[in-house]
């Protein structure tokens, strides 16, 4: 008699496996038994029957840094059936700190990942300086999931250097020592790895590049070689190029990173896109990385199920017409004032007429072509026909009179998709492909992040709707490869071994899917977070019921209340191990 019975699901395992029709037994936190259907008894019973039975899913690239000490839900990630999420990447993170610094880190943290800093300084908490004391910190509080973090370049820059440190200047070997010193501290405290970022995309509020974004090699490897030395953690880089700012750099930072992971044998992993600057790049950085790994060292592509680019409507933080006076002019009243204005005639000839010259200049401009309002069908990969620009064309219109129009749709809560990266020739295919290849693993989502230019927490669940059941664009993926991408690949990547399979021994963390009704809803601009800042959520139907540790976290699509989560502490041992 187990604890709990999840019966007769469709059960994709995480291994990679064809589904198969079992009862799942669960005791406590653990799964003890996968058999045959109608063959388990329980306590307790989920009906199962037509439904699909996968993994948790371990979500390893997000920023909820600060928001893990205000929200338990780690929300929006935890309603797409994520039960690990990893922090502290890119480089940016919260400890360890200087009380006096704490200000300084959330404008880095702001300026980098766009996340509110009114939100950030009104919501979190404070209760460390040390890297071992947040992980204590965060430890106090219950959550609906798992969270592993990682100790970030920027922070540990700072700490060491002070201001030589936040404005880039070269490391001394004594820096380096202090920061390889601090570095082993957090991993054997529990940090899953060591983060830095090298792309000027990165800057804090104030323009500054994010600290160790000009690290030399001997910082680099100084710091490298503490984790090969305790035989843990994981390296992550968000290396220069990452976001096509320049096609000549991904080669040189996978040079590096090859002759790092080589020397300490440990993982190092970074985040991939692909760019139409350098269109067939991403085909050279695979087979780097595949060379790699046939020598023996782990360089492992982090790669995105959707485009990379950003979500715009009223509210957010970008809009093609937030140079023309006018238009700006309206862009702090409430919603529905603001919408009532610009329904006006007059607005209206007003910012039209400002968008005429040089001065006008906006990204509908640069990427027109590839621009769509985004509706019920939540794809992520349209047809060019249904562009900004194509229906202008139709229509015998500019195509900002076309988005003007179409903004003012659902009074105004209208949203447009602009997908810059990974997006060539109209397609996901770059992203196909990188998915497919062996040494690729799914991350990017960037839950907690980018808060009103994107939502991308939701890819999760992008990646079973659209990637293995609503593609029309180009071949699918199957379910199996999908649930393994997010699970135990993801987990195994971070030395997660107690999770990401359904098997006796494992770590229940479980999803029980409506996998024909599943479907994402609109994203949508909320005010939800501290002090009333915005961000933009999405939710999805079709989660059934969502475990943590034995637990049920989430029942179509409700909180139920309980709160499992724990702090993930460094590598956790398989069943087997």
């Amino acid at each position: 008699m187990h604890d709990l019975v999840i019966r007769a699901g469709s059960v994709v395992d995480g291994t990679g496996g064809p589904a198969r029709t079992a009862d799942v037994g669960i005791d406590g936190a653990v799964i003890t038994a996968v058999a045959e259907p109608a063959t388990l008894s329980g306590r307790r019973t989920i009906d199962a029957d037509g439904l699909l039975v996968t993994p948790g899913w371990v979500d390893i690239h997000t920023h909820y840094d600060g928001q893990i000490t205000w929200d338990p839900l780690v929300s929006p990630s935890s309603w797409h059936g994520v039960t690990t999420v990893v922090t502290g990447n890119c480089g940016v993170g919260f400890a360890p700190v200087e009380p006096a610094r704490r200000a300084w880190l959330v404008e880095l943290m702001e300026g980098v990942e766009d996340i509110p800093g009114t939100a950030l300084t009104e919501g979190m908490r404070w209760g460390w300086e040390t890297f071992p004391e947040y992980l204590d910190f965060i430890e106090t509080t219950p959550r609906a999931l798992d969270v592993g973090t990682q100790i970030a370049h920027g922070a540990v820059r700072t700490y060491v250097m002070g201001d030589r440190g936040a404005h880039n200047e070269p490391a001394t070997p004594d820096d380096i020592e202090a920061m390889a010193t601090i570095v082993r501290e957090a991993i054997q405290a529990g940090a899953l790895g060591f983060t830095t970022s090298r792309t000027l995309m990165h800057r804090a509020v104030d323009g500054e590049p994010v600290p160790g974004t000009f690290a030399a090699e001997d910082e680099l490897f100084g710091i490298g070689r503490e984790l090969g030395r305790l035989g843990a953690g994981l390296f992550e880089v968000a290396p220069a190029g990452v976001a096509g700012e320049d096609d000549l750099a991904p080669p040189k930072e996978m040079a590096w990173m090859r002759r790092l992971a080589a020397e300490i044998g440990r993982p190092v992993t970074f985040g991939m896109t692909q760019s139409n600057v350098a269109p067939g790049q991403y085909r050279e950085l695979l087979a780097e990385a595949a060379a790699a790994a046939a020598e023996g060292a782990t360089v492992v592509p982090q790669v995105a199920g959707r485009a990379s680019g950003l979500l715009f409507g009223l509210g957010t933080t970008y809009h093609p017409f937030a140079n023309r006076p006018t238009f700006a002019a309206l862009a702090d009243l409430p919603r529905a004032e603001q919408v009532a204005r610009l329904r006006l005639a007059d607005t209206r000839a007003a910012i039209l007429a400002e968008g005429n010259g040089q001065a006008s200049a906006s990204l509908l401009d640069q990427f027109g072509d590839r621009t769509w309002p985004f509706d019920e069908s939540c794809d992520y990969e349209p047809p060019v026909e249904s562009s900004i620009d194509a229906r202008a064309r139709r229509e015998g219109r500019r195509p900002d009179e076309v988005l003007y129009d179409l903004q003012l749709q659902h009074d105004g809560a209208q949203l447009f998709m602009v997908p810059i990266l990974n997006y060539a020739d109209n397609t996901f295919e770059p992203l196909r492909e990188m998915l497919e290849h062996p040494t690729s693993v799914l991350g990017l989502a960037d839950g907690g992040a980018h808060c009103a230019i994107i939502c991308d927490a939701s890819m999760p669940t992008t990646m079973l709707t659209h990637w293995t059941r609503d593609r029309t664009r180009g071949p699918k993926l199957d379910v199996a490869t999908v649930v393994r991408k997010q699970t135990r690949d993801t987990a195994h990547l971070y030395g997660l071994d107690d999770r990401g399979v359904l098997a006796p021994g494992y770590k229940a963390d479980v999803n029980v899917i409506d996998y024909e009704h599943l479907r994402l809803r609109i994203p949508e601009v909320v005010h939800d977070l501290p002090g009333g800042a915005r961000r933009l959520v999405q939710r999805a139907d079709g989660y059934r019921a969502t475990l943590v540790a034995g637990q049920v976290t989430f029942q179509d699509g409700q909180h139920t209340g309980a709160l499992p989560g724990h702090v993930v502490r460094g590598a956790q041992p398989g069943p087997t191990a």
